[in-house]
């Protein structure tokens, strides 16, 4: 096989992984249940497959450090949150721009970087935040009166802290390091955020055991599209394609969410919500993307 043709395989991966991942926001709306739920569900259905890959990677690469896996672990827990808080602003907000406004991550987790370690980072990575955070405000509607959602406002909060969570914890997946285990380290993610969505569910009394045959497949779909499909996908191509590449594609997975929830959903985001939406996407590709 070509250069060539290793990098359109390699694109055609990572289009359909990102277009995978794409439809879990919708597949949540329609699922219809409880964030506790969703999440802990998502974390279940994914374990068997997750922990049959990291037993074979077990018997080929050996076992987890212990230090591995309490940095596993604390990844687990902010996993847990970022799923909770995402999947309560989908409602509020609608599925589209929630996972827009989840993809501020890709600012965060350098802004981190900078903040904690000292990483260098770009001119045009500090000129993209203010226009990033424009953006947000756009698309939460904060300046319109009427926008689609339960509740506009706060699914804007609870999206930007689910973008929180989740750059911590990827920030602390790479601190902690895999050391060539990436499916052990996933399958103590996993774990981890369960346990903890499970105990939120416990203690807000909101955690359906039995939440009937078209919920749980729903669920069983978001399971296949985001937990397992998606990110392997994207795991195993984005690093096959230059990074420019690679960050273009993944534009895909809010672009999509957005036309997706337009179809299924029937959201239909406002003009300033759209311009907000398109803020965000190009500050966002504009000031992470190394030239």
């Amino acid at each position: 096989m070509t250069t060539i043709d290793r990098t359109h395989t390699a694109s055609l991966g990572l289009v359909a992984g990102a277009m995978s991942l794409s439809a879990s926001a919708v597949l949540l709306g329609l699922a219809a249940t409880t964030p506790a739920t969703a999440s802990a569900a998502r974390c279940l259905f994914a374990l068997p497959v997750v922990a049959a890959l990291a037993t074979t990677e077990r018997g080929r690469h050996g076992a987890l450090s212990r230090r591995a896996c309490v940095w596993a672990g604390l990844c687990g827990m902010l996993f847990a949150a970022d799923m909770l808080w995402w999947t309560q602003s989908i409602p509020e907000v609608g599925a589209g721009l929630s996972t827009v406004l989840v993809n501020i991550q890709v600012a965060l987790v350098p802004l981190l970087a900078w903040l904690i370690d000292g990483e260098r980072v770009g001119v045009r990575f500090l000129w993209a935040l203010p226009v990033i955070l424009i953006g947000v405000l756009l698309a939460g509607g904060v300046f319109e009166h009427g926008v689609m959602g339960t509740n506009p406002t706060a699914g804007t909060v609870h999206a930007i802290a689910a973008a929180l969570c989740y750059s911590g914890f990827l920030f602390l997946l790479r601190r902690g390091g895999q050391g060539g285990q990436p499916m052990q380290t996933y399958a103590v993610v996993l774990a981890s955020a369960a346990a903890v969505a499970i105990s939120v569910g416990l203690v807000g009394h909101d955690l359906d055991v039995t939440p009937g045959w078209s919920t749980a497949g729903w669920l069983t779909l978001v399971t296949i599209t985001g937990q397992l499909l998606g990110w392997l996908l994207v795991a195993l191509y984005t690093p096959k394609l230059r990074s420019e590449v690679s960050s273009a594609l993944l534009m895909l997975m809010p672009i999509g969410a957005i036309v997706l929830g337009a179809l299924v959903l029937g959201e239909r985001p406002t003009l300033l919500q759209l311009a907000g939406c398109v803020l965000v996407l190009v500050a966002s590709y504009a000031g992470t993307v190394r030239r």
